[in-house]
């Protein structure tokens, strides 16, 4: 399961954008792989980085992770429950 953006950040969960975005700036320089060429891992600390300012930087996208967490994003905000429903055969 993925990390909180929040913690990926390092930011509250209430944090304006001026925040999150001087955060990832912060986190971009020091993750860079051009940087970190000694660090294997740092391509995917950079990637999450900028995948958590991707979400949390946009209002709405924010406010989805905010109510569903990373199952939110994928499925839009709306997760269908089709478990109720029995065969085609049910209707007829």
């Amino acid at each position: 399961m993925p990390r909180d953006y929040y913690e990926v950040l390092g930011v509250p969960r209430d944090a304006d954008e001026a925040t999150i975005k001087k955060s990832f700036r912060r986190l971009a320089r020091e993750l860079h792989p051009d940087v970190n060429a000694h660090d294997p891992d740092a391509e995917d600390k950079f990637k999450e980085a900028a995948e958590a300012y991707e979400v949390l930087s946009d209002a709405t996208r924010r406010q989805t992770y905010d109510a569903y967490g990373h199952d939110g994003l994928k499925s839009g905000g709306f997760s269908p429950n089709f478990e109720g429903f029995g065969s085609i055969s049910d209707l007829f």
